[in-house]
């Protein structure tokens, strides 16, 4: 039990706390007060949000620490603001938060939408600096805040919590910096709501933590979503460099008639092709760091052509928003990196080669700051097995690991395995394809309402489509790769409004719908068809045999559990709300092997039978 005023003691928000939820937050609460770090796999509807931050912020206001609640996705940061707002309104409290998404995004000036992130990093470093920045200009002079950034900022801490938005509008109104008005209000946060990078990016968190002029050991770390954790953090620590680019460095060369520095891109160019040579199409090798380096070393020494080109690349941003031969700067300097924990790849592609140097293990980034924290907390629907993100983000032996029940009533689902066919790369062909359309044509035919299907593959989507739509009897929409935020949030509206009729979304398990979209009451089926398997490239292989070293866990680490917890993320988008009923049903052999079948969460309820329609039309002739 939790008492009345043990929830307002700990800051609960609601008139209501949930079963499960209550367990929640007394687990939040004694790992903070114990300076531990909490691993939490808490499935849709507990609340996790109210649940992990209000005892934080409880014992951070009191303890004078700082709350980072991180998230990957926009929708969340505004869960997390309003729940401050309530917060702050049941409690009477003067919270002060920053909520801050990625430093592009918050700016102003037309056109930046279109960099990179390094590129605009470069490029924002450049015309501040040259004061050529208008937005920045009105918000500073001299470094010092100018009378109109005060008064915008005092309006905003009045508001505060409020959601970045309306940072933003408030701004553009008075030309102002919004990044620059944000980073103002998280100096004085009791919470900031912001993105992974904030913390987990070296370059980014050091100096946002000198401008903020605050410390990772007086923080309290939330990790949303943190099933993403530890490939976010790989993805953030690789860099590559494209033959595309190194052309675009030449010509950008030639334009501003840098000519010794053209003769060198020109050779850099040659040696990624001569490493490529014997390479076919999509064909692709590790190489060694001295591989590459010993080459370039031939046309000059190699710190100082790095030096000299990223010289280059900020008087070339004098005179527009990126530089080409910046970037390649930023890759020769980052290859000269740690050989632990990375690998060296080179790629033939059809219009380019790629040279990477990949990361592998994210725990070299994260586990100083996690275990510098005065706690962390990391939380998703999908962080099974637990021990497996202990072990790659490189928590504490102490860390607590929590597996909470699905609050939904069990009867409100239907889970199912069907072993009828397979999208294992040996087993494709035309007749699989017709096979897998007939089932899911079936099945979203039965199901009165909307149904999703899942696919490993834009490939493999397709090629089942060809068969299945002449089969299902219902309207289709298909998800394309690169969805914009508002083509997807119009894709969704268009079908919601089959919620009566019924209507079937053919998306992928990594694409845009798999995970992070909320249907509650639209969706009656999901069915996830095959394992969304990562390529058996060099990296795959390179990640197993790293696995395999480091944790005798290779195959699982590696391979299988990432693959397996996006079907969980895709299966998850059918129940999400207390009232809703529907089907899920993972469609692949394989699900019945041990080897995978041991990845369903406890307790899932799920079986395993080839009467599927009798089991789907029974679930839904009974009654809620």
């Amino acid at each position: 039990m939790i008492s009345k005023h043990k929830l307002a003691e700990l800051l609960f928000p609601h008139s209501r706390v949930r079963e499960i939820q209550k367990d929640m937050i007394l687990d939040v609460d004694d790992v903070i007060k114990n300076k531990k770090s909490l691993i939490m796999h808490a499935p849709t509807g507990i609340g996790k949000t109210a649940g992990v931050l209000a005892p934080a912020l409880a014992y951070a206001i009191k303890n004078k620490l700082t709350v980072f609640f991180l998230t990957n996705r926009h929708t969340q940061h505004v869960i997390a603001i309003n729940t401050l707002k309530k917060i702050k309104e049941k409690y009477n409290l003067n919270i002060k938060a920053a909520d801050i998404i990625g430093k592009k995004w918050m700016c102003l000036v037309p056109g930046v939408e279109t960099l990179y992130s390094g590129e605009f990093a470069d490029y924002c470093k450049t015309v501040r600096e040259d004061n050529k920045c208008e937005f920045y200009a009105n918000t500073r002079k001299k470094s010092k805040l100018t009378i109109k950034a005060k008064a915008v900022l005092s309006e905003l801490k009045q508001l505060s919590p409020c959601h970045t938005e309306t940072v933003k509008d408030i701004c553009s109104k008075y030309k102002l910096c919004p990044y620059e008005i944000s980073a103002l209000m998280a100096k004085d946060a009791d919470v900031i709501v912001t993105d992974y990078y904030y913390i987990f990016s070296p370059a980014i968190r050091d100096s946002f933590f000198k401008r903020i002029q605050k410390d990772v050991e007086d923080t309290i770390i939330i990790v949303d979503e943190g099933h993403n954790l530890a490939s976010r953090v790989r993805d953030l620590m690789t860099e590559r460099l494209s033959s595309f680019t190194v052309k675009r460095a030449i010509s950008e060369a030639k334009k501003f008639k840098y000519n010794e520095a053209r003769e060198s891109l020109v050779e850099i160019k040659n040696i990624l092709e001569n490493l490529a040579k014997d390479l076919k199409e999509y064909g692709e090798i590790i190489i060694k760091k001295e591989e590459f380096t010993k080459k370039i070393n031939q046309i000059a020494d190699y710190d100082e052509l790095v030096s000299d080109f990223e010289f280059i690349g900020d008087a070339v941003r004098e005179t527009k928003k990126q530089s080409s031969i910046g970037s390649v700067a930023k890759f020769l300097s980052a290859w000269n990196g740690y050989d632990e924990g990375f690998v060296r790849i080179i790629e033939k592609k059809p219009k380019s080669i790629i040279l990477s140097y990949r990361c592998l293990d994210p725990s070299l980034v994260t586990k100083d700051i996690l275990n510098s924290a005065h706690s962390t907390v990391i939380m998703s629907g999908t962080l099974t097995p637990t021990p497996m993100y202990k072990d790659l983000l490189g928590f504490e032996e102490n860390t607590v690991e929590k597996l909470y029940k699905s609050p939904f009533p069990a009867k409100n689902r239907l889970n199912i395995i069907v072993p009828e066919t397979s999208t294992k790369y040996s087993l494709r062909n035309e007749k699989q394809f017709r096979r897998i359309a007939k089932i899911c044509a079936d099945i979203v035919n039965e199901v009165p309402g909307n149904s999703a299907l899942f696919f490993p593959s834009y490939y493999l989507r397709d090629s089942v489509n060809h068969f299945f739509t002449r089969l299902c009897r219902k309207t289709t929409f298909l998800e394309t790769p690169g969805l914009k935020k508002e083509e997807k949030k119009e894709l969704l509206e268009k079908f919601k409004s089959y919620k009566d009729s019924g209507a079937v979304l053919l998306c992928v398990a990594s694409g845009s719908f798999g995970e992070g979209i909320d249907l509650p009451g639209i969706l009656k089926c999901v069915v996830v068809i095959g394992i969304p398997l990562q390529k058996p490239d060099l990296e795959a292989k390179a990640l197993i045999d790293y696995y395999e070293k480091k944790f005798g866990k290779g195959w699982d680490y590696g391979y299988m559990f990432p693959a397996f917890n996006k079907s969980l993320q895709s299966a998850g988008r059918c129940i999400r709300s207390s009232t809703d009923r529907g089907v899920i049903i993972f469609l692949d052999q394989r699900y019945c092997w041990p080897t995978y079948f041991k990845c369903f969460p406890i307790n899932i309820g799920i079986k395993i039978t080839k009467n599927y329609l009798e089991e789907i039309k029974g679930f839904f002739s009974k009654k809620s």
